[in-house]
């Protein structure tokens, strides 16, 4: 386990952060509420040698709604013979909504897609897998590029 704001490997504390909940080595320790110890000191220290975190490549599954919503949802209404205002009435939501849907002026949240995909029968939200992104360092880190940011990045690359 690494610690969530530097990547150290030795995560011994659980802290309470400005309402988040961090596994962090001693050194971050300092900057939280310690809530409990993951591991005790001593344990890191006698292991003596470090050994090399294993990254895996993670691949993580996204909601996205189509490019092509609002002619979609513009042709199965018309499809359906109803006018914006009908469809609205039944789609329980109002007619500017409809409206900004089909002229493309608003996206609508997948809550929404999804009541329009069951009363249309029509397909908006799609699932598209995502690598984790790879991260190109410009410090010596011992982490791989495959790592991602931490909150310690964040915090180097601040302007003081």
């Amino acid at each position: 386990m690494l610690c969530e704001m530097c990547s150290s490997p030795n995560v011994v504390f659980r802290i309470e952060l400005e309402g988040s909940q961090l596994n962090v080595c001693p050194d971050c320790a300092k900057y939280g509420r310690i809530l409990t110890r993951v591991r005790k000191e001593e344990e890191v220290r006698a292991s003596g040698k470090q050994r090399e975190p294993v990254f895996v490549k993670e691949t993580e599954s996204v909601q996205l709604i189509r490019d092509d919503y609002s002619k979609l949802i513009k042709q199965a209404r018309e499809k359906t013979g109803l006018t914006q205002k009908e469809f609205a009435n039944r789609m329980m939501e109002k007619e500017s909504v409809i409206h900004n849907l089909e002229s493309g002026s608003m996206k609508p949240g997948i809550d929404l897609a999804r009541k329009l995909e069951r009363i249309l029968k029509i397909t908006l939200v799609e699932q598209v897998e995502l690598e984790a992104p790879s991260r190109k360092d410009d410090d010596d880190d011992e982490r791989p590029s495959g790592a991602g940011l931490t909150i310690g990045d964040l915090l180097k690359k601040r302007p003081q």
